[in-house]
């Protein structure tokens, strides 16, 4: 189930983004960014939908997925 950004407390919401910066490990390049900097990254992605919150009723767990891959999740195969 998607969760609109927008009715998160912004204090929440930076938590979530922050716990994912910090279990993703994800490659920023040569140049190595901050933790702000890359909280500050994956909001601005939430806010622009290019990425998406993400609650798995299954695992009782919030993840931030691209939104192109919520779309493939939600189109049927053909």
């Amino acid at each position: 189930m998607q969760i609109p950004i927008d009715q998160l407390n912004a204090d929440t919401l930076y938590a979530i983004a922050e716990s994912f910066v910090l279990r993703e490990g994800t490659d920023y390049g040569d140049e190595e960014a901050s933790l702000t900097d890359k909280v500050e990254q994956v909001l601005e992605q939430l806010r622009q939908g290019s990425a998406v919150l993400i609650y798995s009723e299954l695992h009782e767990s919030v993840d931030i997925i691209p939104a192109e891959q919520l779309k493939a999740q939600q189109t049927p195969d053909t």
